[in-house]
């Protein structure tokens, strides 16, 4: 396995990844939309006691649909899940979605999800709608993605760090692509006790610039964790991942690989799946490359994975720090600052 052109979920041919971001003052959130190619087929599983999600059912292997048209990924909590309607709009102009009629009687396809990220600039109702969902999906694009504090990462929290996006891909030796992207919002922590990322390890070698931990600094950010844990509720988490492959799956091989790719959360995040998350992924198959044997399968299910958790380690390590505690919202460190590096 060898990383991708761009080490995105973009490397996967067709597939495209756009971002609106709400970071003016009083705001925090966003909304990141995946768009792969006509034809692809989608599978999603869900954990965690704290879901919002949009169209997920459609997803069951036993259900009709056996397309997508977009993925949405949005903050808001439940107010965000409007961001999907702006992408239905967008596609129906477009002529895309599931053919119910004539020409133009098409119904867009678009599973959603939503973490929650309300507050965090100092204004509850402040969350993206659907015409941010229009601006993000507007805006995708093949090529390298932003990672960090942007789309639906911008507000986000991991483990009383800035949160944000990541992505990550691997070119398997089948031929195939694997790619994965995360908006990592999670009650868990992405870091050991000594102040190092949980799954740095599954990052290739000289993929980023890995710093040293402050001991004085890991100690300072370890009783601030605690302090916060004592002020959480129920539903105030979320992470979300895409991931996708150009390898032909049918639904119940997407649903399965969706599976499997939850795995990276549990590398990357401790806890994980908890009863304040609603961890959703999302998996996706363009079916431009053959169906993979047996072994293969095993490979490409590992390397999703992998890509997994380096999303959630990149996002973590690309999202700077937002302080927004003098409008009555929050502080979010950004890794580099909490561990003094």
């Amino acid at each position: 396995m060898r990383l991708g052109p761009h080490n995105a979920i973009t490397d996967v041919p067709g597939v495209r990844v756009g971002h609106a971001t709400r970071d003016e003052p009083g705001w925090l959130t966003g909304a990141t939309v995946v768009a792969p190619p006509l034809g692809t087929c989608a599978g999603v599983d869900v954990r965690g006691g704290g879901p919002g999600t949009r169209e997920t059912d459609a997803l069951a292997p036993s259900n009709l649909v056996d397309a997508v048209d977009a993925i949405v990924l949005s903050g808001g909590s439940a107010f965000g899940l409007s961001t999907a309607d702006g992408v239905v709009q967008a596609l129906a102009d477009e002529g895309r979605g599931w053919a119910a009629g004539g020409p133009e009687q098409v119904v867009p396809i678009v599973p959603a999800a939503i973490l929650f990220d309300l507050g965090r600039a100092g204004a509850w109702r402040h969350h993206p709608d659907s015409a941010d969902g229009r601006a993000a999906y507007l805006a995708a694009a093949s090529g390298p993605v932003d990672e960090g504090g942007v789309g639906a990462g911008t507000g986000a929290r991991a483990g009383g760090l800035h949160g944000g996006i990541g992505t990550a891909s691997l070119l398997l030796d089948s031929g195939a692509t694997v790619g994965a992207l995360v908006a990592v919002n999670a009650v868990g922590s992405p870091l050991r006790p000594d102040g190092r990322l949980l799954a740095e390890h599954l990052l290739v070698p000289g993929e980023v610039d890995l710093p040293d931990p402050d001991p004085a600094a890991v100690q300072r950010h370890w009783a601030a964790r605690q302090a916060e844990m004592k002020a959480l509720r129920a539903g105030m988490a979320t992470t979300l991942a895409v991931v996708a492959t150009d390898a032909t799956l049918d639904k119940a091989g997407c649903t399965g690989l969706a599976r499997v790719s939850h795995d990276g959360f549990a590398r990357a995040l401790a806890p994980v799946h908890t009863a304040f998350d609603g961890d959703t992924v999302f998996a996706l198959s363009t079916r431009e490359q053959p169906a993979p044997a047996p072994l293969d399968l095993v490979a490409l299910q590992t390397a999703a994975a992998d890509c997994v958790s380096r999303a959630i380690v990149r996002a973590v390590l690309a999202s700077g720090t937002i302080d927004r505690t003098t409008d009555g919202g929050s502080s979010l460190p950004g890794y580099r600052d909490a561990i003094g590096a």
